[in-house]
């Protein structure tokens, strides 16, 4: 199935990225950072360039909390695009 078959409301995509906002600035997020690990490829990195990642895309249904967002780095998330966890997993093993 590719990404682009599912239809997510544009007010549930802008709330959403909202609330990353909002989670990048708290202190919760400025921790988790400076570890400065990669959450997928466990690469080490300055915390400046450590992006915002959401396990289950926005795109794809999935919210800004705590549970849903790690940090990694631009190549990942570059990788990873709009893919789910299982989906990201069969990617892996084709690489």
């Amino acid at each position: 199935m590719d990404p682009s078959d599912f239809y997510i409301d544009s007010e549930h995509i802008k709330r959403e990225k909202n609330k990353a906002r909002l989670l990048r600035a708290t202190q919760w997020w400025k921790r988790k950072i400076d570890k400065g690990l990669c959450y997928y490829c466990k690469k080490s990195l300055a915390p400046k360039k450590l992006t915002m990642d959401h396990i289950v895309p926005i795109s794809r249904g999935g919210m800004s909390t705590k549970g849903n967002v790690v940090p990694c780095c631009k190549t990942c998330n570059t990788r990873k695009k709009q893919l789910l966890p299982m989906e990201w997993e069969e990617y892996l093993k084709t690489m």
